[in-house]
């Protein structure tokens, strides 16, 4: 749970690059790979990162959501900049309408109490969450993975060091 904003704020700005380096390297093409068959897309688990952003809304926050409708986009370039400009409303609506004391307060959101400030560390981990399913369905897609918290693989190979198995 986050107690003061900047310190979420701080994790925020770091955690939503991130994620936006994941998806500036999707492709069109890439997609629609999928797990197995029926199950989300990439673009699909893509989208939903964009779309989940605005469910802070339901604690009281007010800001833009995404444009673009449910259905996942078949544009990367346009989820990544979506991405973008929601993860940047999202904290400028913490910074402006929450305080350190309301990231206490808990909202009931189907029977359920939210605090603010747990509800900030579970929109991070949410996309944690997802950005990983994207990176193993890249990899199926034949796209280069990005270093997120640390080498990947191909860029240990480039630096000449062998890989840890």
């Amino acid at each position: 749970m986050f107690a003061k904003i900047e310190d979420f704020a701080a994790e925020w700005t770091s955690e939503a690059e991130l994620t936006a380096t994941v998806l500036d390297a999707l492709t069109d093409n890439s997609l629609g790979q999928e797990v197995i068959e029926g199950r989300r897309t990439l673009g699909q688990i893509a989208w939903h990162l964009v779309q989940s952003l605005h469910y802070m809304a339901a604690l009281g926050l007010t800001f833009e959501g995404p444009s673009g409708g449910e259905e996942a986009p078949d544009s990367a370039a346009f989820i990544a900049s979506e991405y973008r400009r929601i993860s940047k409303n999202l904290l400028n609506a913490v910074r402006t309408q929450w305080s350190d004391e309301s990231l206490r307060e808990s909202v009931m959101i189907q029977e359920e109490a939210w605090q603010s400030g747990g509800s900030l560390r579970y929109t991070i981990m949410h996309q944690a969450h997802h950005r990983g399913q994207m990176t193993v369905l890249m990899r199926q897609a034949g796209l280069r993975t990005p270093d997120v918290y640390g080498p990947t693989y191909d860029t240990w190979v480039e630096k000449g060091i062998a890989p840890l198995i």
